[in-house]
């Protein structure tokens, strides 16, 4: 890469994607950043008019064919050959696009941007240009033999004894009593709710079964139903809070006529080697007990490995020249935020309540994400570095392996899905990712353990609020790679 301080563009690489569909020069700029130039073969782009043709004429009634059997060259004469090369540019454009940085063998970072030229005339090719962020490039330090803080394994009794409880809370027994709920008891109810005398969608419910005190109703609920008993009726008045998931019931003023049909205590068994052969398959609470406690550790001992192979990657990071421009760190932070907001919309959470939960502006979360985002990037750039000074490459049975999981979900084999994505120019992501995993076992495999207080006490990497991050973001087991 282009020194940083460079002003001068200059080409580097010309190369040729798969299927010969597009080719690609790259010329390095400063601050990490490229400009590429991409054609697309002339087949290529009648191809996809071609096929774009075909699709626009499926609901077309065309006089003398039959619906959706008007060949392509009626149906690019009767709307203009220009509007179907529209269209079929604006669909293809993105695979254009992967197949150009592709072809370039460029990791990128933030959002593109794309030039695209003239319309190409029938039997042309199409030309298009892109500027953008790439990974920094790192001259490696020291990154075999580093001394590295590593903790040691640890069973918390406290642990112990939560798993032990909520064992015993997932066999506890439900017992109707003949007293007035109290907070902890669950009732059995049927309710109608409504607002100004009116009912409202989702307001009515039977036999439900509510534990009160959980806090999991409307605020004000659980609260009105303790002291019933069973067969007794009450109205239950609560306010809906001001961000009520965002519904026409939010702040609103609502009664619930309810009908208290059980009152039900909660009844746990008896911590006993009873217990622990009923509900565990132990002859003794010390054999359950003694059981929990391996599994824990053993978690641990993961999350141990996982922490050491972070930490002896961040110090070879440590060790190595890396230049990160800001404009990257601000571009990568920027897709951290957008892969959080993916993650969470998943889970149903809008973007619009996680800012509310948090307290911050999307602008304010974005800069939070700026120092993850600039570390991220120099992690990714050595790992590049020692796959190349290592000339890391992964065999096929290690790809066949990595495949195992997609090849299953395909109903193949993963050697036929191997050669499948060989065939169609598609093994790159798998490639790397197995290239950055082996990178970083070979930092870690070399590295010296050594205890975390000698760590501290030479000032070696090692970082003590990382510790609850690590197991956060690290599932046990499961190397940290790019992205992960």
């Amino acid at each position: 890469m282009a020194d940083a301080t460079s002003t001068t563009p200059r080409p580097v690489a010309i190369v040729t994607a798969r299927m010969s569909r597009v080719t690609a020069e790259v010329t390095e700029l400063p601050e990490s950043r490229v400009r590429v130039r991409a054609e697309v073969a002339p087949d290529e782009v009648e191809r996809q008019v071609q096929q774009t043709a075909r699709r626009l004429g499926r609901d077309m009634r065309v006089p003398g064919f039959r619906k959706g059997k008007v060949p392509p060259p009626v149906i690019i004469t009767r709307l203009g050959r220009d509007a179907v090369l529209d269209e079929a540019v604006r669909g293809a454009l993105p695979n254009w696009y992967v197949d150009a940085i592709g072809a370039a063998g460029l990791v990128t970072v933030g959002a593109p941007e794309l030039e695209l030229s003239e319309m190409p005339r029938e039997g042309d090719g199409l030309e298009f240009a892109i500027e953008i962020g790439v990974r920094p490039v790192a001259t490696l330090g020291e990154y075999q033999g580093l001394e590295v803080g590593r903790r040691e394994p640890e069973v918390d009794q406290a642990a112990v004894d939560a798993e032990v409880e909520h064992l015993r809370q997932r066999a506890a027994t439900l017992d109707s009593v003949d007293r007035p709920a109290a907070r902890g008891d669950f009732v059995v109810m049927d309710y109608a709710g409504s607002i100004e005398g009116e009912a409202f969608a989702g307001g009515e419910g039977r036999d439900q079964l509510v534990e009160l005190g959980s806090g999991r109703l409307v605020p004000g609920f659980e609260d009105g139903l303790q002291g019933a008993s069973a067969g007794e009726e009450r109205t239950v008045s609560i306010d809906f809070p001001a961000d009520y998931g965002g519904t026409e019931l939010a702040g609103r003023h609502a009664e619930f006529a309810v009908t208290v049909k059980e009152v039900k205590a909660k009844h746990l068994p008896d911590l006993d080697d009873a217990f622990a052969e009923e509900h565990g398959g132990f002859d003794t609470l010390a054999e359950l007990r003694d059981d929990i406690g391996r599994r824990l550790r053993d978690a641990d001992e993961e999350r141990v490995a996982a922490e050491f192979r972070e930490t002896a990657l961040d110090a070879a990071v440590s060790a190595a020249t890396i230049d990160v421009p800001e404009a990257l760190v601000a571009d990568r932070a920027a897709e951290l935020w957008e892969q959080m907001v993916h993650g969470i919309s998943r889970q149903g959470i809008p973007k619009e309540t996680y800012l509310k939960i948090s307290g911050k502006t999307e602008e304010e979360l974005v800069q939070d994400a700026r120092p993850e985002a600039e570390q991220t990037l120099r992690r990714e750039a050595v790992i590049a570095a020692v796959v190349e000074a290592e000339s890391v490459e992964p065999s096929d049975e290690d790809l066949e392996h990595a495949l195992e999981h997609s090849a299953e979900h395909e109903n193949t084999t993963p050697a036929k899905l191997l050669r499948k994505l060989r065939e169609q120019g598609r093994l790159d992501t798998v490639r790397r990712e197995l290239q950055s995993r082996r990178a970083v076992e070979l930092i870690a495999e070399s590295a010296v353990p050594i205890s975390v207080e000698q760590a501290r006490a030479r000032e070696k990497l090692w970082t003590p609020e990382r510790e609850g991050a690590a197991e956060a973001a690290t599932a046990p087991a499961k190397l940290w790679t790019p992205g992960a």
